[in-house]
C-alpha cells in the first residue's frame, strides 16, 4: 500500500518549471526578433555607408565656390565634370607633370583634373598638348562640337604661336580657346613697376617648378632653379611666356620724363599659368584667372 505522503510529494518532485525546459517556440521568437532586429541596423548602417561613399564624390562639386585652372581644350565646367571619367592619362603624359587629379577635401570634384599655376604651370613642353590627345571622353579636345556652348571672349583670336617653334614651318599651337587669362593682381607689388631688376633663382633654391628654356634643350625642361637669371629690369612674365604676343612690357613716360613699366596682358594669352609660376615675388604679383574670358 502506497504512502499517501509519499504520493503528495511526487508530483512536486516531478514537476518541471518552464525556466527550466520551455517548450518549444515559447521564448525563442523574441530572442529571433532581436536578431532580426540587429541585423536590420546593421544592414541600414552599412547602407547608409555606402550611399554616404558614394555621395562623397558630389558634394565637394555642389559645394565649389571657387574656379580651377583646368588643363588645356578643357570644357566648361558642367560639361567637364558630367564627362571626364578621372582616368588620369592627362595626368601621365605631361612632361612638366603640371596636372593633378583633386582629392575630397578641396572642394572641386573628385579625380578631376586641375593646373596649381603658382606651384607648376603648364609650359607646352610637349607641342602638340598630350593631354588633349590623351583624353579618352573629348572632356579636353583641340575643338568643342558644335552642340556645346562657347562663352564670348573664351575663343582666341587667331592660332597662338609657340616661341618654341616659332622657327618651324607649322609653329602655331593646336588649341582654339583659352583657359584663363592672366592679371596684373598686386601691382604696387611688381618689380618691373617698381624700375626694379632681377638677380638670381625666380623661385629660390627649394622650388620644384621646371620650364623649357630652348636656348638650353627645345625638348627637355630643366629646373628653374637650375636657370639664375640677370636682369636690370624684372621681365620674367614676359620673357618666359611661351606664347608670342600674349604679354608685353608696356613703357610710358611721366611728367617728370622718367619711364615707368608694367606688364600688359594681350588678347592672345592662353591662360597657361608660366608668368605666375615663374613671378619671384611672393606672393606673387601677377595671376591667371581661371576660365575667364578675355575682355579688352
Amino acid at each position: 500500500m502506497s504512502d499517501p505522503k509519499s504520493d503528495d510529494k511526487t508530483p512536486e518532485a516531478t514537476a518541471v518549471t518552464p525556466s527550466e525546459n520551455p517548450p518549444a517556440g515559447s521564448k525563442r521568437a523574441p530572442v529571433r526578433r532581436q536578431a532580426n532586429r540587429r541585423r536590420f541596423i546593421r544592414s541600414a548602417v552599412m547602407l547608409g555607408g555606402v550611399l554616404g561613399l558614394a555621395m562623397l564624390g558630389y558634394i565637394p562639386v555642389a559645394n565649389a565656390r571657387n574656379r580651377r585652372l583646368r588643363p588645356p581644350g578643357a570644357l566648361e565646367e558642367g560639361d567637364l565634370l558630367s564627362s571626364c571619367i578621372k582616368c588620369g592619362q592627362c595626368v601621365q603624359v605631361c612632361p612638366v607633370a603640371a596636372i593633378r587629379l583633386d582629392d575630397i577635401a578641396s572642394g572641386f570634384g573628385l579625380g578631376v583634373p586641375y593646373i596649381d599655376a603658382r606651384a607648376q604651370a603648364c609650359d607646352f613642353s610637349c607641342d602638340a598638348v598630350q593631354c588633349i590627345l590623351a583624353c579618352p571622353t573629348g572632356s579636353l579636345t583641340y575643338r568643342k562640337p558644335g552642340s556645346l556652348g562657347t562663352r564670348a571672349g573664351m575663343p582666341l583670336a587667331r592660332p597662338p604661336v609657340l616661341k618654341a617653334k616659332e622657327a618651324d614651318a607649322e609653329p602655331t599651337l593646336n588649341l582654339a580657346e583659352r583657359i584663363g587669362v592672366a592679371r596684373l593682381s598686386r601691382p604696387d607689388a611688381c618689380l618691373a613697376v617698381q624700375g626694379r631688376g632681377f638677380s638670381g633663382q625666380a623661385r629660390g633654391a627649394d622650388y620644384r617648378g621646371r620650364l623649357r628654356y630652348v636656348a638650353v634643350d627645345r625638348w627637355k625642361p630643366i629646373g628653374v632653379r637650375d636657370h639664375p637669371y640677370e636682369r636690370d629690369l624684372c621681365n620674367l612674365c614676359v620673357s618666359e611666356c611661351p606664347i608670342k604676343d600674349a604679354i608685353t612690357m608696356a613703357e610710358t613716360i611721366a611728367a617728370d620724363g622718367s619711364k615707368h613699366y608694367r606688364p600688359q596682358v594681350l588678347e592672345q594669352c592662353v591662360g597657361c599659368g608660366v608668368c605666375e609660376m615663374i613671378c619671384p615675388v611672393e606672393p606673387t604679383a601677377i595671376v591667371i584667372d581661371p576660365r575667364q574670358p578675355w575682355s579688352a
